[in-house]
């Protein structure tokens, strides 16, 4: 049942990471609902290596063009440091505030209702009311924008948010269009989430043992399939359908469990 929860929660970890419905929220809902025990965290933390490895080999042909381009090439340079600039608030608001937020917000139903609740309003106002977008591609995007988004994404510190929906929004109020959005947000994921790996690495470091090793695997391999089969179908479908079905997704998820802490469930 353990190597079986792993696969389930490795998938949840795949699935999620990348659209703007918080995969920390649900690996910690799902966990809980299974009965799986990860002391120290050490299997959320490996796993997410996972989702990292997906994306970086999806977009592999871009990420080596810009990194064999850096010397030479203007264009190549600029792209790295819109993503840089885009990485840095939340390289800074991580470093101060990141133990706060796991000791005190991370393993609370409440905030976890109210954010996802609070994210899915937000992203219906802003896909309703945004302007013309004005960009259209990353390579267009100016610096400000980046760092604008950026900002954005030091929100998905609080369990609930999505760093995939903070960015996203970040970006649609940047005036940046639906697919540039989405595909912004997984560049910035590269770095954000590798930083974010090698801090919580560090930390789990003591925790980690053979005996996990088998439930780890099953779960780190089910989260690289998981994201690698989402992020391109979900390019498309913003791009056909927008944001609307995710938000009514995290308020009908916020409400259900704000039920459920209601009724003493939670």
């Amino acid at each position: 049942m353990e190597f079986f929860n792993a696969a389930l929660l490795g998938v949840v970890q795949g699935l999620t990471e990348f659209l703007p419905i918080s995969s920390t929220a649900h690996l910690i809902l799902g966990a809980r609902m299974l009965g799986f025990q990860d002391p120290g965290g050490v299997f959320t933390v490996m796993i997410q290596l996972g989702a990292i490895l997906a994306v970086i080999w999806l977009y592999r042909a871009k990420v080596l063009s810009v990194v064999l381009g850096l010397p030479t090439q203007p264009e190549d340079r600029r792209f790295a440091g819109l993503v840089l600039l885009g990485f840095l608030p939340a390289l800074v608001a991580g470093a101060l505030f990141a133990d706060y937020v796991k000791r005190v917000l991370y393993y609370s139903p409440g905030v976890i209702a109210a954010a996802f609740i609070a994210g899915g309003v937000v992203m219906l106002l802003v896909e309703r009311m945004r302007a013309r977008p004005t960009v259209t591609s990353i390579e267009s995007m100016p610096f400000s924008k980046a760092l604008a988004v950026g900002a954005a994404q030091v929100l998905a510190l609080v369990p609930g948010v999505s760093r995939s929906g903070a960015t996203i929004v970040g970006g649609l109020l940047s005036g940046l269009d639906r697919t540039t959005a989405a595909e912004f947000s997984f560049f910035l994921s590269m770095p954000t989430m590798v930083a974010a790996f090698v801090h919580d690495l560090i930390e789990v470091r003591h925790d980690l043992s053979m005996e996990r090793a088998g439930e780890i695997g099953i779960g780190f391999v089910m989260a690289f399939i998981a994201a690698l089969l989402v992020v391109k179908p979900f390019l498309r479908f913003v791009g056909r359908s927008g944001f609307a079905p995710f938000a009514w997704y995290r308020i009908s998820v916020g409400a259900a469990l704000a039920l459920a802490i209601a009724a003493g469930w939670l």
